[in-house]
């Protein structure tokens, strides 16, 4: 059997730039060797696409990233692939086909819709949400309204963009501190990894905070604080997905913040956790109801507040592209529900081909 090419694409132009390596070493690990022909693609901090089996190398030690090939992916869907510099003494151009792309972009640039539509355009079957439904979770406003229609818990919010907070400052504290109460905390609107979040305990510190949050978008929410404890779930599939058993989180800090996530090792993952069976059963609803909301598909981590004693569950988030590498939150709640790391990547990279299928049947169906 020929093997089909892959090509995994990570780094990018976020703030979750070493993120994204880490979790596509991990994938490229544990693909299927004998099925898939991996051609790794990485983008560096500037946006520059390039090739090579030395490209992950360059971009985890910071190299030298003159001499690698630049890349560009071709948005003709009759030649799916990728043009590849030639480099050396060879000036000029090589076209590489292309079967599948796994892309491991985490944040703006990757996990908000943008790559997506540049796959969607080329006619290459890809891992993952599609251009609405990674723009809906990207943005964290968006995301909760849509949740608030489907009738799913959310934490107390408000929002507001730079002109807003430039033109009514004083009048958007004292709203905060009225209706959230503090502590709050204070978030860029489109962006992961806890980059750029604060949590405020007086009111004195909210403008840093909300500059902070400017300093990375031009749109902040802020959300009230829930207590509870931090679960996630992890989904897999499609038009009916599968909920992985529940984990928990317990972290280093005041909060599960940027530190907290990859710099420091304190922060305790538990998996499978032991919840009530009622409220587990609750909590993987509500991943299924939230991916569903979004018109997710392929893979999506939802993280919740749970409160044990009352049985409350509050949405906080959905993420389209998870942490990936071998220990990330999303595919050892997969390996405690009994799906291998080989094997989830295998079946991510299937799924991607059935949607693609199912979707271009539709959409070159003869109109009757």
């Amino acid at each position: 059997m020929k093997r089909k090419n892959v090509a995994v694409i990570f780094g990018g132009r976020s703030g979750e730039h070493v993120v994204s390596l880490r979790s596509a070493r991990s994938i490229m690990d544990n693909m299927d060797e004998e099925r898939y022909a991996v051609i790794p693609v990485g983008i560096s901090r500037e946006g520059t696409w390039l090739c090579g089996d030395e490209i992950w190398s360059l971009l985890w030690e910071q190299g030298d990233l003159q001499q690698a090939r630049r890349a560009a992916m071709l948005p003709d869907p009759r030649r799916p692939g990728l043009l590849i510099e030639k480099g050396g003494a060879s000036p000029g151009w090589e076209f590489q086909p292309l079967d599948l792309v796994f892309p491991v972009l985490h944040g703006p640039y990757g996990e908000d819709g943008t790559i997506q539509g540049l796959l969607e355009m080329a006619g290459i079957p890809y891992v993952g949400c599609g251009v609405l439904s990674s723009a809906v979770a990207m943005d964290k406003v968006i995301m909760k309204i849509i949740f608030q229609n489907h009738g799913l818990p959310v934490a107390p919010y408000i929002y507001f963009n730079r002109w807003q907070w430039r033109e009514n400052s004083s009048r958007l504290v004292e709203q905060i501190c009225q209706e959230l109460k503090l502590p709050c905390f204070v978030k860029p609107a489109n962006l992961g990894s806890s980059v750029g979040i604060t949590k405020v305990f007086a009111a004195s510190r909210l403008s840093e905070a909300v500059e902070e949050a400017l300093l990375y978008d031009d749109k902040v929410i802020v959300e009230a604080e829930v207590k509870g404890r931090e679960i996630e779930c992890s989904v897999l599939g499609d038009l009916e997905p599968m909920v992985s058993r529940p984990g928990e989180i317990i972290p280093c800090n005041e909060f599960y913040d940027y530190r907290a996530k990859y710099l420091d090792d304190r922060s305790e993952l538990i998996y499978p956790v032991d919840l009530d069976p009622a409220l587990e059963e609750k909590v993987r609803d509500l991943a299924r109801r939230a991916f569903m909301a979004i018109e997710g598909s392929g893979l999506a981590r939802v993280d919740f507040f749970v409160d044990s004693e009352s049985g409350t569950v509050t949405v906080n988030e959905i993420n389209t592209i998870p942490g990936f590498t071998s220990i990330s939150m999303y595919p050892k709640l997969w390996e405690v529900s009994g799906i291998s790391y080989r094997e989830l990547v295998s079946r991510l990279l299937e799924l991607a081909e059935e949607r693609f299928t199912r979707r271009r049947k539709l959409l070159t169906a003869p109109p009757e």
